[in-house]
């Protein structure tokens, strides 16, 4: 077993050399004895259309019967629809296979304990049950049901918006996962039309990576709205919890841009609510947020972090960078990029502007999208807790979650990535001459990092 797979907000890693047959099946059986301990005793079970994903699934169900549960098997669905299974079905719990917005060759498992994603001391509980042995048997074996849900998302979603006069043409650029098989109808039973693009299931995803964050991936995307016209193009990730969205002009509108034009939607619908985003997000969402009458806080990256969040500060939406946006206002508060494409249109829909007069009326501020560096696992943490000391020396840093150094002018980022071997970094700037300043200073500094690191190990 490779101990590196049970990670910050779930369990991921190479499929054929980290999740063989024998770890799968015990941590099916892990699961299933910590949500049995738990008092569960009926699971939802889902899982996207990678290569691996029914060898993978095989072998987790009979883990999971192992224990007695009561599985309901949803299918070939985007991580979205199980999450609403755990809320339509009241499951005690859900599992999705997924490798997410990885590569092909990855995958992993997102679960549910009640309607919560578990995380951080939790999945390392199910390390130790594996690494024990420790697992529940029942005296009988579980149940299977299978059950397909996307009729029942699609009424539920609907039921949920509450759609203007406006309509326009919509590109949905699906990654060939398992999003755009329920966003396309979605969208089109709202009254949109809609040109779907790679949106058949192929888990080798051929046309592009299923990442909307790194605009090579919205490049095929961009050219389809430019050819067909379209108002808005829609990007979804490998298993359709990340959003990206293009305008009319190819301009990609991030997930913090996203977040303001939610954000002052529902601000008009309830004056005062509260907001959560985290620490790659520009500044302009906080200010904007503030200035509108809102309350925004501020928080750690991770999916399952920032749930936990919404519901302790009773927030109505939250947002990543990375384009998970959460609803709990008129919806069920998880991380779903068909109902935030569903979303946009509605806004979109009662409205006389454009996406891109959306776009427009945004603060005009300077910055970069993710970029990443790479970092063994290894080490990438203690990088991170070397860079708030050697920051806080001259400049205000937030530690939230890595280190956020605060300019003047600007501010600078670097944080270790819970999803792989990699740093984060992000830099905004009132210029663009202060952003390559501000950059050029954070990234100087971490190379003095790297470099005293590497003479203490020689």
């Amino acid at each position: 077993m490779n101990p590196r797979v049970f990670r910050e907000y779930d369990i991921r890693g190479v499929a054929d050399r980290d999740l063989d047959p024998a770890f799968v099946h015990d941590l099916g059986r892990a699961i299933g004895t910590h949500l049995h301990r738990a008092g569960a005793k009926k699971v939802a079970l889902g899982r996207d259309c990678r290569v691996t994903s029914p060898r993978i699934h095989e072998r987790l169900l009979d883990g999971l019967l192992s224990t007695g549960l009561a599985v309901t098997d949803v299918g070939i669905v985007s991580t979205p629809l199980l999450y609403f299974a755990v809320f339509h079905l009241d499951s005690d719990g859900g599992v999705m296979i997924t490798g997410s917005h990885n590569p092909a060759e990855d995958n992993g498992f997102k679960i549910l304990r009640g309607k919560s994603t578990i995380h951080g001391e939790e999945i390392q509980a199910l390390r130790r049950l594996v690494e024990a042995r420790d697992f529940h048997v029942a005296d009988a074996a579980g149940s299977v049901a299978i059950t397909d849900l996307q009729t029942a998302y699609l009424d539920h979603a609907e039921r949920a918006l509450s759609m203007g006069k406006r309509r326009f043409q919509v590109v949905v650029d699906g990654g060939n996962g398992t999003g755009g098989v329920t966003c396309v109808p979605l969208l089109r039973r709202l009254g949109f039309d809609v040109t779907p693009l790679f949106c058949d299931m192929d888990g080798r995803f051929p046309n592009h990576h299923p990442d909307p964050t790194v605009e090579a991936n919205v490049e095929a995307l961009r050219a389809k709205v430019a050819e067909t016209g379209a108002e808005v193009g829609i990007a979804l990730d490998g298993d359709a919890d990340r959003i990206g969205v293009v305008d009319a002009k190819g301009r990609i509108v991030w997930g913090d841009q996203l977040m303001i034009l939610f954000a002052r939607a529902i601000l008009a619908e309830q004056p005062g609510a509260t907001f959560v985003s985290e620490v790659k997000c520009s500044q302009a969402l906080y200010d904007e947020i503030e200035r509108a009458g809102g309350r925004a806080i501020m928080w750690k990256v991770g999916h399952s972090l920032i749930k936990v969040k919404m519901k302790e500060e009773h927030a109505l939406l939250a947002g990543e960078m990375s384009g998970h946006i959460f609803f709990a206002h008129r919806y069920l508060g998880f991380d779903d990029a068909i109902y935030a494409a569903a979303r946009l249109c509605e806004l979109l829909s009662r409205s006389p502007c454009t996406l891109a007069e959306h776009v427009d009326s945004l603060p005009v501020l300077f910055n970069t999208p993710e970029i990443r560096l790479d970092c063994p696992d290894e080490i990438k943490f203690d990088v991170v807790r070397r860079a708030v000391e050697r920051f806080r020396r001259d400049h205000e840093v937030i530690d939230i979650d890595g280190a956020r150094v605060k300019f003047a002018d600007g501010w600078g980022l670097v944080r270790a990535s819970n999803t792989g071997p990699v740093l984060v970094m992000r830099f905004e700037a009132s210029s663009p001459e202060r952003l390559a300043v501000i950059r050029a200073t954070v990234e100087d500094g971490l190379r003095a990092i790297r470099a005293e690191m590497a003479a203490l190990t020689r």
